[in-house]
């Protein structure tokens, strides 16, 4: 079964060119532009309706599932499929951005809620773990790709900025040395997908129980390097510095973005 978070938003797609005017007519740029905005609105519906279709085959099929049953899915034929998408690597890219914004859209939810930030953290993954379960086909092929240079690789990577965004900016406001932000970043994105894996394929633990335990190694990670850098992280997600007011702390280092 399909289940989506709240929103789901994929890229806009790349405007395939003018709509020329008939010979002999004069261009009217209003109409010209009117009709190009209402055709991108169009691509972008329509595309995002056959990726959450591409989604339903692969569930159905497993993550091997062919554009023959992905436009079946979508009760279309593969030449109407091939209009909104370039080759079957721009629509797994597309399926990527899909459950990237399905992950980026759990966690934040989870986490902006109130309560203490410890509590926040174990139901952030607590519905990782529960989204995964329910599209466990998609987190495969997710999982399969991830090495890859195209197709899903891209949306995971854009899961690791928002959590390095976020990251940077608290270390930042504290003063502190933020060059760490994407390295720890890319290493929560590694313990999700690992432990993801483990738990799925061995089937030996209740998603409680194996929330619990990542929460648990996430958080002492967090507030334990927190605690070396010479911040004090309580159960409500208060950060600050330790030590007395004149304690000195190493000059703030803004994040770089790393790009291959």
């Amino acid at each position: 079964m399909l289940v989506m978070a709240p929103k789901v938003n994929l890229p806009r797609p790349r405007v395939l060119g003018a709509i020329s005017s008939p010979k002999g007519d004069s261009p009217d740029p209003d109409a010209r532009d009117g009709r190009s905005a209402r055709w991108d609105t169009h691509r972008t519906d329509r595309r995002t309706e056959l990726v959450e279709a591409a989604v339903t085959a692969i569930e159905a099929h497993g993550r091997g599932a062919g554009i023959t049953e992905i436009a079946k899915a979508a009760g279309v034929s593969k030449p109407v499929l091939y209009r909104y998408f370039s080759d079957k690597h721009d629509l797994m890219s597309a399926v990527g951005n899909w459950a990237a914004e399905q992950i980026l859209s759990t966690l934040v939810t989870a986490l902006d809620t109130p309560g203490p930030l410890r509590d926040r953290v174990q139901a952030a993954c607590g519905a990782y773990l529960e989204l995964i379960q329910d599209h466990q086909e998609l987190f495969f092929l997710v999982l399969e790709n991830y090495a890859n240079t195209g197709d899903v690789a891209s949306a995971i990577d854009n899961i690791a900025v928002g959590f390095t965004l976020m990251l940077n900016d608290d270390l930042y406001q504290l003063g502190l040395d933020s060059s760490a932000a994407e390295p720890w970043a890319h290493a929560l994105i590694g313990i999700g997908m690992s432990t993801g894996s483990w738990w799925l394929q061995r089937g030996t633990m209740s998603r409680e129980l194996m929330s619990r335990h990542m929460s648990d190694f996430v958080w002492n990670a967090f507030a334990g390097t927190a605690r070396d850098m010479g911040i004090e992280v309580d159960k409500l997600g208060t950060l600050s510095l330790l030590g007395s007011n004149n304690q000195e702390t190493p000059p703030p280092t803004p994040i770089r973005m790393t790009s291959d």
